[in-house]
């Protein structure tokens, strides 16, 4: 056998174990990720609050309780998390939103949250109507020009 054969042999013994790796941390990763929502599904509760303002912040500046900050990895410390402070009751608490339904928080509205420990989990109006906020999401460069060439042409615009 050549060099060549032998290296092409190495490599692809080393592209097949990684991958036999990856495969089953990732199936690890999904099992521990199953047990952890089936947690958050059987601890929350139902709480009106008003939410006085959403922002994605790193988890330091967030005005989290120390002790949370603590208990997360370090290197999951520095990314930013999508908070939402909100009064509960006669309390201001800053709580970690699902990412999910983020960008459906209203802001300045009062609603009704399922909430597990400091971690919301969905958001509706506070008399069960759904929440439809006036947040667009901006339109692309190549979006706007396709637009714009279309109303020259004369067609209808795609949206």
């Amino acid at each position: 056998m050549s060099t060549g054969t032998i290296v092409l042999l190495c490599i692809l013994a080393v592209l097949i174990i990684a991958i036999a790796v990856l495969y089953f941390l990732g199936k690890k990763a999904q099992k521990k990720q199953k047990e952890q929502q089936e947690q958050i599904e059987a601890n929350k509760q139902s709480v009106s609050m008003l939410i006085i303002d959403k922002k994605r912040m790193p988890m330091k500046d967030s005005g989290l309780p120390q002790f949370v900050i603590d208990q997360t990895p370090k290197y999951l410390r520095r990314s930013k998390l999508p908070i939402v402070k909100a009064k509960v009751g006669p309390q201001i608490m800053s709580l970690v939103c699902d990412e999910k339904i983020f960008d459906s928080v209203p802001v300045k509205k009062e609603v009704k949250a399922m909430v597990s420990g400091i971690y919301i989990v969905s958001v509706r109006g506070l008399h069960g109507k759904s929440i439809q906020t006036a947040e667009t999401k901006k339109k692309g460069f190549f979006k706007r020009a396709l637009e714009k060439a279309q109303e020259k042409a004369g067609a209808k615009p795609v949206k």
